[in-house]
């Protein structure tokens, strides 16, 4: 074996490492993914029970330019409106690819995984708990 290439068995170790690696995060995101799929079955039966209004959702383009009628209705969960609660109890991230059909006839929403935390990863001051976002969709009269 030569000095430049790796030892075979180290590349399978690291590939192994790697693979384990992947797993795990994919399994702690199904697991937080599980937990706000929880919250927020518990805050639909809230907001119905509590005649907490809906809206229907309008979805923005990628780039921002342009916004696009949806046929979801529910709860918004962000000021800027970009993430919200479907009544279907489904969570929905509102930004679509533009297209002149979804400008005709509206755009088609698909539900995403709920995160824990909304905005993780964005700059300070961005980010909001996924609780704390609810509660406030669930009492929209409390000053923020």
């Amino acid at each position: 074996m030569s000095e430049t290439s790796p030892d075979p068995s180290w590349r399978e170790k690291a590939s192994l490492n790697a693979a384990h690696q992947r797993a795990e995060l994919e399994r702690k995101r199904q697991v937080q993914s599980d937990q706000a799929r929880a919250m927020i079955a518990t805050f639909v039966r809230a907001a119905v029970a509590a005649d907490v209004p809906t809206r229907r959702f309008i979805a923005h383009s990628y780039g921002g330019g342009a916004t696009y009628r949806t046929s979801v209705h529910g709860w918004y969960l962000r000021k800027n409106e970009s993430v919200g609660v479907g009544t279907d109890g489904e969570f929905y991230v509102l930004a679509v690819q533009g297209s002149l059909m979804a400008r005709l006839r509206g755009a088609e929403l698909t539900p995403s995984d709920p995160p824990l935390v909304l905005g993780q990863g964005a700059r300070d001051g961005e980010s909001i708990d996924l609780s704390e976002a609810l509660d406030r969709a669930l009492h929209p009269e409390r000053p923020v």
